[in-house]
């Protein structure tokens, strides 16, 4: 007899979900505007820096630097905490997030820098890995090369991009251009930070996951297209303030009323159903506590219909401010590039700097 003792190997236990880990998730984990602003109050402008085009003043979606009369280099950063489980997933999500502030600015992405912080004591290797291999496929998918980053031990798992692109100054789209007469296009549904708070609860069917993920992998590649167009006045993505927050800052740098038409808005299928039903993210108490008295909304509208405006979109659509003779010719060229729930969702009014919904 063999006086070899076998052992078990050890269990190891399940890796825990993702969104287990983080307190907040997508772009709901972004500070309120109102914190913002705060925060911001004290920034420096731009001073004698006559080359930086774009930089906090607006809260634009990305900086824009002129290097000459035909290039300027734009620059952003985003990242945040998982809002789903999966970590190819998430790594995809968080990549396009980035990108896409890239095209709302009229530019196109040349490479990117990963933001990584990890709790290396709660998540194997394994699952960093495929975050980063999801945040490459997205890079691939842009057709730019992720060429270094940074990472730490972290408390929450964060991940992201800072993304450098090219424009040339012509094409320039800011949030502050909007001009009265204008027509209003969005080119993504509405609802992400709802289907996220569900997903957290376990209450998110498979079919809504797969509808919510194709939306937030789905680059605005199209910005740069619509840039090169001069009846294209301005552009901004819609993401963590919602469709109210980031209409009133173009109304705001734009000197202008924006009108939205709650009718016309498009909402992803589940979206309405499930915010009656209370699934809301945090963020969306905070957007209106922070920016409400900027907004005018329908006599009588219920709770759950105004977190659907103030809902903290990941990975959102553009709000593309357009002379309207020509909002139906773009809204079909947007269609076709991809973007099937891009509908007119309003107009550009002179008036006060308010967002009125009707």
């Amino acid at each position: 007899m063999s006086d070899t003792i076998e052992r078990e190997a050890p269990v190891q236990a399940p890796a825990p979900r993702l969104t287990s880990l983080a307190h907040g998730g997508g772009c709901g984990c972004k500070l309120a505007p109102s914190v913002l602003q705060e925060l911001l109050a004290e920034h420096p402008a731009a001073g004698p820096y006559r080359q930086l085009l774009v930089g906090t003043e607006t809260g634009d979606d990305a900086a824009v630097w002129q290097i000459d009369d035909e290039t300027c280099v734009v620059a952003t950063t985003d990242f945040f905490m998982p809002m789903v489980d999966d970590p190819h997933d998430f790594g995809r999500i968080a990549a396009t997030n980035a990108i896409s502030d890239v095209y709302a600015m009229g530019g196109k992405p040349i490479m990117a820098l990963a933001i990584l912080g990890m709790p290396l004591d709660k998540l194997p290797v394994a699952m960093t890995r495929e975050i980063l291999k999801g945040g490459a496929s997205i890079c691939a998918e842009a057709g730019i090369p992720v060429a270094g980053g940074h990472s730490i031990d972290a408390p929450e798992p964060i991940y992201g991009l800072a993304v450098i692109g090219l424009l040339n100054p012509k094409n320039l789209r800011r949030n502050n251009a909007a001009r009265p007469g204008d027509a209003l296009i969005l080119t993504k549904a509405l609802g992400v930070g709802i289907y996220s708070a569900a997903f957290k609860k376990g209450e998110l069917s498979p079919a809504a996951y797969d509808e919510m993920l194709a939306s937030v992998t789905l680059l605005n590649r199209v910005g740069a297209e619509l840039a090169q167009d001069a009846d294209v006045h301005a552009v901004t993505d819609v993401t963590g303030f919602g469709i109210l927050g980031h209409g009133l800052e173009m109304a705001r740098g734009s000197g202008a009323t924006l009108r939205l038409s709650l009718a016309d808005l498009p909402f992803l299928s589940q979206a309405e159903r499930l915010a009656q039903e209370g699934r809301v993210t945090g963020a969306s108490h905070r957007n209106w506590a922070s920016y409400g008295e900027g907004a005018t909304l329908p006599a009588g509208l219920p709770d759950w219909r105004r977190h659907l405006l103030t809902d903290p979109q990941t990975s959102g659509g553009l709000l593309v401010s357009c002379k309207a003779e020509r909002a139906g010719d773009l809204l079909a060229r947007i269609r076709a590039a991809g973007y099937p729930s891009a509908r007119i969702v309003g107009r550009v009014e002179a008036g006060p700097e308010r967002v009125v919904v009707a």
